[in-house]
């Protein structure tokens, strides 16, 4: 059998599809064409990061981003029967970023003795190196060359990155185009100043400097536009949200401002319940406003969650990935996942890829030890490949609206629109967003 023949199944939705969410993935497959034409106009406008990842939420009732990432890891969990479409994408997103292209670095992140990671560089360098493109990896922490074997049998060489005036090379590899795949929250950004060659993404769009609040409000504003054009409710597509000032949660600093916050989203989000006549309880996400790899996260009912936190707790929460200090956080309404995987009925949350303005695939954010209104990113969790049976933009239009491939489109519509508001946030930032350039 090939492994279009063996695909696994895709996570069960334990609501009743009659709700609004049906009613939602109706309205995209009935407008289809009038959406695909104003993402097109979309991306004339604001071109498309060069890859993104977005973890969607799927309640039954509501199917909203919760992150969207602009260096993302797991290519390795991706279904490999659409390869094709990775490297169409990716010929696309190097010729609009540096059209004479033939040499491409990727840097990757500092901690590269994780093997789950290293899986993913292995993929992204062949997807990149099938793509046309002589491809090396270069480490900027390294000093001397390191070579892994992989346990997929796959084989990954990193090299030491130097600096020769204003361009990085390895050795005598002198890279046309440099995509990051790190964040520089853990390495310093400085080597990387006023290079002569183009970067991608740029470095101070990683989380460590990027607000989520920042994000969120930029989709807030396109959900709204979209949804217009859909004739639907934005909030079926948009996280309610909240931030407030400084706080520092060692010291207590801040805490009633929090409290505050909080409640007053979980009733926003309690009133939205009662106009759809959902019969569940709200909670609140509150996390690092600057901050990834699922640090600093936690799952609040009420107010008096924040104001009973004992130690542990939050110095938990105090700092996040290479121990920066939480300073500021966001609230953001709480999407049940009542995707399940298996027989264990695992809680599950789908994670959809992009490669310029292109749905490359994704997978099932799988934990068996966390609930619907729990953080997945977490040890313990594990991936399943998303079973596309078709690519996200070709739905199936007389199966019913939560057939595979129609769930699927679903999910590539809010995927896409997640990450053109991450490109709208480089265009505000960047003078020349064709050229991903440090200043």
């Amino acid at each position: 059998m090939t492994h279009a023949e063996t695909r696994p199944a895709v996570p069960y939705l334990t609501t009743a599809m009659s709700g609004p969410l049906c009613e939602l993935e109706s309205h995209l497959l009935d407008r289809q064409h009038q959406i695909e034409g104003w993402f097109r106009a979309q991306w004339r406008h604001t071109p498309a990061p060069f890859y993104t990842s977005v973890d969607l939420r799927n309640s039954g009732f509501k199917l909203a981003p919760v992150d969207t990432n602009l260096f993302p890891a797991g290519f390795n969990n991706l279904n490999p029967v659409f390869e094709p479409l990775s490297m169409q994408a990716i010929q696309s997103a190097i010729e609009r970023f540096c059209p004479d292209a033939i040499r491409v670095m990727i840097i990757p992140e500092g901690h590269t003795r994780n093997m789950f990671y290293l899986e993913s560089l292995a993929t992204l360098e062949n997807l990149i190196d099938k793509a046309g493109f002589e491809t090396r990896i270069a480490a900027l922490s390294l000093d001397t060359p390191v070579t892994h074997n992989l346990p997929s049998g796959r084989i990954v060489s990193v090299l030491p990155v130097t600096r020769k005036d204003d361009r990085l090379v390895a050795g005598d590899y002198d890279p046309c185009l440099i995509i990051l795949n790190n964040d520089m929250s853990s390495d310093s950004a400085g080597v990387l100043n006023g290079l002569s060659q183009i970067v991608t993404p740029p470095v101070d769009l990683g989380w460590a400097k990027r607000l989520k609040s920042g994000h969120f409000k930029v989709y807030r504003e396109l959900a709204k536009t979209f949804a217009t054009m859909a004739e639907i409710d934005p909030w079926l597509v948009d996280p309610l949200f909240r931030n407030c000032g400084e706080i520092n949660f060692v010291k207590r600093e801040g805490e009633d401002c929090l409290a505050d916050n909080v409640q007053a989203l979980l009733a926003t989000i309690q009133k939205k319940y009662k106009e759809y006549q959902i019969d569940t309880k709200p909670f609140v996400i509150v996390k690092a406003d600057a901050g990834t790899y699922g640090m600093a996260v936690m799952t609040v009912e009420s107010p008096d969650d924040i104001r009973s936190l004992n130690r542990k707790q939050r110095v938990k929460m105090s700092t996040t990935k290479g121990g920066v200090e939480v300073r500021r956080v966001i609230m953001q309404e709480g999407v049940h996942t009542y995707e399940t995987w298996g027989e264990t009925e695992a809680v599950a949350e789908p994670v959809v890829y992009m490669i310029d303005r292109f749905v490359v695939g994704g997978f099932y954010r799988v934990h068996t030890r966390r609930g619907p209104n729990e953080n997945l990113n977490a040890p313990g969790m594990h991936f399943e490949p998303l079973a596309f049976a078709e690519p996200c933009s070709n739905p199936d239009m007389p199966r019913d609206p939560d057939a595979a491939p129609n769930r699927f489109y679903a999910y590539g519509v809010v995927g896409r629109l997640a990450m053109l508001a991450a490109a709208r946030e480089i265009a505000a930032t960047h003078n020349t967003p064709e050229k991903r350039q440090l200043n």
